[in-house]
């Protein structure tokens, strides 16, 4: 199969053939429809993360189940599915306590001993994040996707498996937004936008959108945003805390940045809650005011939206169809697999919301 490969640090990818396996007892064999270009592939284009290389990147997508294992009884020949990169075992301290993005279990992936799902030894390719999408077929555990009705079109599902689940999932499930409460939402890229649009589906007051970007602040709008702040307009928390009268119930940071993650803790008021999606460097530390925690003011991290995917995916795809969830908005372009590399320049200049990969049928 045809596939992205990074095999360098801060090089391009590489368009390779790369062989892949038969699915094993609990894993599927997908045939890719459609794959977002996220930022956080860029993460480990720039070395920003580690991972072992060489490795077929893309872990937002979607597509079509071709073949499936002899224990599978989740998918069957024919679905269409959404991929999650948080594979779950099902039966950890996590899993059985709801907190299935949480899982670490090594049992969604293959041994050490095994035939590896990508590649054959010597120099076998590293799948990527329990999916590698940037290629024309996927094979994955079977709690790595789930299916979808088959009215959702595939190009706008992919984005659910990744920067929807995380934004929308943030809002809801990680830091519980009720009616009537104020956020604010630094970074309006894929993800940024996600926490806005499930803000004001959870019902937000008041959602203000923090940006560089004009067009992406506009965007904001589109998605819910009834405020808009520009850093370059003055100190954007002060510009917060005049709007709000002292401070938000929720920020959310959705870049990645040590500044940006101290701006969300100090853009609260009393009793309010940071939340940390985007993916701050590894080496990197946060300096936060220690007096400030007297107002009972608290900061998380989210991964992946605390997900619980086989439930939250098919929800979202009813919210998009019924006209909740604004996918098409976040799409700006549809490239073909060989144009990934123009999409991560893009993504560095901050340019677009989402570029999506679409193969052909």
């Amino acid at each position: 199969m045809k596939a992205a490969v990074l095999r360098e640090v801060g090089k391009p990818l590489t368009i390779e053939n790369v062989q892949i396996n038969k699915p094993g007892p609990h894993e599927v064999l997908i045939r890719t429809a459609a794959a977002g270009v996220c930022h956080s592939d860029l993460h480990f284009v720039e070395g920003s993360y580690p991972y072992p290389l060489p490795a077929v990147l893309g872990h937002e997508s979607a597509g079509v189940v071709e073949q499936v294992g002899s224990e599978v009884r989740t998918v069957k020949p024919g679905d269409h599915v959404i991929t999650c990169l948080s594979a779950f075992c099902g039966h950890c301290e996590h899993c059985l306590t709801g907190h299935m993005s949480r899982c670490v279990s090594p049992e969604t992936k293959r041994e050490a001993g095994e035939e590896p799902r990508l590649g054959e030894a010597p120099g076998a390719m590293n799948q990527f994040l329990n999916l590698s999408s940037f290629a024309e077929q996927m094979l994955i555990h079977e709690h790595a996707c789930v299916a979808i009705r088959k009215d959702m079109p595939l190009d706008r599902a992919a984005l659910i498996g990744c920067s929807v689940t995380t934004g929308v999932g943030a809002v809801i499930h990680t830091s519980q937004v009720r009616p009537g409460e104020t956020v604010a939402v630094i970074g309006c890229g894929g993800v940024g936008l996600a926490c806005i649009n499930g803000a004001a589906i959870a019902g937000a007051g008041r959602i203000i959108a923090v940006d560089m970007q004009g067009s992406k602040l506009n965007l904001a709008k589109e998605f819910g945003a009834t405020d808009v702040v520009n850093p370059k307009d003055g100190d954007p928390v002060q510009q917060v805390l005049e709007l709000t009268g002292g401070g938000v119930h929720h920020s959310f940071e959705a870049i990645g940045l040590k500044a940006t993650t101290e701006q969300a803790f100090r853009m609260l008021g009393r009793g309010g809650t940071a939340n940390v999606i985007g993916m701050i460097p590894v080496g990197v530390n946060i300096e936060l005011h220690g007096a400030d925690f007297l107002g009972e003011k608290r900061i998380q991290g989210s991964i992946m939206g605390s997900n619980r995917f086989p439930v939250d995916m098919p929800r979202f795809v009813d919210f998009y169809m019924s006209g909740k969830l604004k996918l098409d908005e976040m799409i700006s372009r549809r490239i073909k697999l060989e144009q990934v590399n123009e999409a991560f320049d893009e993504l560095k200049r901050g340019e677009l919301a989402r570029s999506v990969i679409v193969f052909d049928a």
